[in-house]
């Protein structure tokens, strides 16, 4: 009988953290992601994509960071600092698997301005202060005429604290002016990353 009665009050308890959970959603108004897409991938009613809560794209998967440094791009790089770039675990699972990136995908970049170029090893670049927060999502079911199904998100270009929110960036000012001609696969410069060169279709 007592037994049975904590079957009840787990069950019960389980009902309600999901209720409370549901409530939550609506009151921020969010529209979770699709079935099958990453956690991460949420929009507010107006389809601007909300910030990776907690930041949870620290604990995501490193694939790597270019840098295109103004003293090898006189007299100014369109791209000076550096960029962090991680994937959702999910994704990167899917990709391992199966060498695609899965709807859903989350791309994460930090930019990180260049500190320094002397240190104790030698001279180089090396990371300064975190300036930006980008994303790019792959969804082909909310934004079916992109090239790819890709849309790219600017959170800031400032230091942190990171604006809740990113607009979408029109689609020539990333992805035909850029991904869709110059990227590796599908959209994604995985010639820069050799995590993902070296992950893409292992099956594990």
């Amino acid at each position: 009988m007592k037994k049975h009665r904590r079957s009840i009050l787990s069950l019960g308890a389980v009902l309600l953290s999901s209720l409370l959970f549901a409530a939550y959603l609506t009151s921020l108004q969010v529209t979770p992601a699709e079935a099958g897409m990453a956690d991460a991938v949420i929009y507010d009613e107006n389809g601007n994509l909300i910030q990776p809560k907690d930041y949870v794209w620290r604990d995501w998967i490193y694939v790597g960071t270019p840098i295109t440094p103004n003293d090898l791009n006189p007299p100014e790089a369109p791209f000076p600092e550096f960029h962090n770039v991680y994937i959702d675990p999910e994704a990167f699972k899917h990709y391992k698997k199966t060498g695609n990136f899965p709807q859903g995908t989350v791309l994460i970049k930090e930019l990180v301005s260049v500190g320094s170029k002397q240190a104790s090893s030698g001279k180089g670049y090396f990371q300064g202060d975190f300036i930006g927060l980008e994303a790019a999502v792959k969804d082909a079911k909310r934004f079916p005429d992109e090239p790819g199904n890709w849309v790219y998100f600017t959170f800031s270009h400032k230091a942190p604290p990171y604006p809740k929110t990113a607009n979408r960036q029109p689609t020539a000012a990333c992805n035909t002016a850029c991904h869709q001609e110059l990227a590796g696969d599908d959209w994604v410069f995985t010639q820069f990353y050799p995590v993902l060169r070296a992950a893409k279709g292992k099956g594990m």
